[in-house]
């Protein structure tokens, strides 16, 4: 069991933030990344379509014989968790709880940013969870619908992202708030471009919190892989394996070495 995969998957590149914090602190675990590549972004899809495109995501990566799963996508997160969970009988782990401990630290003057895809801020879920965890917190939530398409095709910094940093998170520069959660993990890949334009406010991303989870989850039911060897990592995409290998690569700072193309269920 301890030298069993940690299973990852996301609707596209975005999720390697996770695994890039994962490896950092657990060097010797293997680790099975899927990127839904063909039908990303889940952001714009229905509550309906999200549940369908996760539990498909999930059954193939359950199936490969992983020991704990991360759900690296706030979307699927925000609306599929607990089906996740009731469905799988090993650990599954969202990135949005993570991400709000985080934030609930780090906030000065208790007001506190999200932004995430469409369906992230229409579910509601950082909000109803920061209101049972602090009721005292204001939240003021802004979606950013064309931050995946652009982390997706690799313009992370440069006038193009400026301008469409600029246009949804003006208001929000201007609102008061002192910490902003990036609640998608596409948006850490534009962290330096919207830091530099967010000017001093703090921004979150679950991923290092996620990582922590992970290794204490891990720890707990004593699944740590105890072999003193570098993990082994294999990534799986259903769609665009070059262009998902470019831009990992570019993220990740290491060579992607093993990447399969593979089909899902009505993914084509």
């Amino acid at each position: 069991m301890k030298e069993k995969p940690i299973g990852i998957f996301d609707s596209g590149v975005g999720g390697l933030t996770v695994v890039k914090e994962i490896t950092a602190i657990l060097p010797n675990e293997n680790i099975l990344y899927l990127g839904d590549t063909a039908r990303v972004p889940y952001g714009i899809r229905s509550p309906e379509t999200v549940i369908k495109y996760s539990l498909e995501c999930a059954d193939f990566l359950f199936k490969k014989g992983i020991k704990i799963l991360v759900v690296a996508c706030n979307t699927s997160s925000s609306i599929s968790l607990e089906i996740l969970k009731k469905r799988f009988p090993i650990p599954v782990i969202g990135v949005i709880i993570p991400g709000i401990r985080a934030a609930l630290k780090v906030t000065k003057n208790k007001k506190i940013g999200v932004i995430g895809t469409e369906a992230t801020i229409q579910s509601n879920a950082y909000s109803e969870v920061i209101n049972i965890l602090d009721p005292n917190i204001e939240i003021i939530s802004k979606a950013c619908p064309l931050f995946v398409p652009i982390v997706e095709e690799g313009i992370l910094e440069g006038a193009i992202a400026d301008l469409i940093i600029e246009r949804y998170l003006l208001d929000l520069k201007h609102s008061g708030i002192d910490t902003l959660i990036l609640g998608c993990t596409h948006y850490p890949l534009l962290k330096n471009s919207i830091q530099k334009f967010m000017n001093g406010i703090n921004l979150v991303d679950s991923a290092t919190e996620v990582a922590k989870e992970v290794k204490q989850i891990l720890s707990k039911e004593n699944l740590i892989n105890t072999v003193n060897t570098k993990g082994d990592r294999k990534f799986f995409v259903t769609d665009a394996p070059l262009r998902f290998k470019r831009i990992g690569e570019l993220f990740l700072n290491t060579e992607i070495k093993e990447i399969f193309q593979i089909s899902l269920k009505e993914a084509e």
